[in-house]
């Protein structure tokens, strides 16, 4: 499943922090592209290395970095599915923080789980799980066109946000359970990422909606 956007509800203003987010993210990963695995080791987050307490802005750096051109592309597809209905009920300015902060709790999650590890992670999906668990409590009725994939063919679909985000949310919380975790030279995700970025975002959502905004919106 790929969901392509909300067709129940447009913005009312202008997503530019999430476009600007984006930008950042094909920016910075032209520049893997050009530094190589030296840009990409230096830049992502080790584990061992942050409960020792070295290297913490790899935190921040590690969620705009891409272990590749599947990962960046779905990563900033499922971005512009949720991120400017939360950016026009949050504000450009509370909703950088939220996703920044919602990265923190998703790499968070899997540093805690995995306090040792010397595998590198890097991705955005950690803070786009966040504006999904997000999306999810502020509009769980909202149909969200996706595409599906039935082998060689495709079709798209209207999908409940709570299904989509509900089914996908499930998916991670199995997918956790065989402990894997991203690695630059390797397929594995970062599933117990997801799951802490989504819970925060279900969490910490209402403390960063705009009442005026939400009014606004018509939701």
């Amino acid at each position: 499943m790929m969901p392509l956007w909300d067709e129940s509800r447009r913005p009312v203003n202008f997503p530019i922090v999430t476009l600007l987010i984006i930008g950042v993210n094909i920016f910075v990963f032209v520049l893997e592209l050009s530094g190589g695995d030296q840009f990409v080791l230096s830049w992502s987050v080790t584990p061992a290395e942050i409960t020792a307490g070295h290297r913490l802005v790899t935190i921040f750096t590690s969620m705009f970095m891409h272990a590749g051109w599947a990962h960046i592309i779905g990563n900033m597809v499922f971005l512009w599915a949720f991120g400017p209905q939360i950016e026009d009920v949050m504000g450009p300015v509370r909703y950088l923080a939220f996703y920044l902060l919602g990265g923190v709790a998703a790499m968070a999650t899997q540093i805690w789980a995995s306090p040792t590890s010397t595998i590198p992670l890097l991705g955005a999906s950690g803070a786009i799980a966040a504006v999904m668990g997000a999306f999810i409590v502020t509009y769980p009725r909202d149909r969200i066109r996706t595409l599906l994939f039935f082998g060689f063919f495709a079709r798209t679909a209207f999908i409940p946000a709570a299904l989509l985000i509900g089914v996908w949310f499930a998916f991670q919380l199995l997918s956790a359970g065989a402990g894997t975790i991203s690695d630059v030279n390797t397929d594995d995700v970062a599933y117990l990422a997801h799951v802490g970025g989504a819970v925060f975002g279900a969490m910490a959502v209402r403390w960063f909606e705009d009442p005026e905004r939400i009014a606004e919106s018509g939701s």
